[in-house]
């Protein structure tokens, strides 16, 4: 019987590290940017961005 390996899954790892800091990254620059406009908006983006990371570490942590 012939062994199923599998090769190299370094796209995987990162995959999954940019979906992980990806988008809190995003938002916290939009953050940055919108911050002297818009002070509500930017506070929601900073929220965001926390919630996401949070979430994201804890499900894409949990696959890696």
């Amino acid at each position: 019987m012939i062994a199923l390996e599998v090769g190299n899954l370094d796209g995987l790892i990162v995959f999954f590290v940019a979906i992980m800091f990806g988008p809190p990254v995003v938002f916290t620059i939009i953050g940055f940017l919108v911050k002297r406009n818009n002070p509500k908006t930017a506070k929601v983006l900073f929220i965001l961005g926390a919630v996401y990371l949070l979430i994201g570490l804890g499900i894409c942590g949990g696959f890696l």
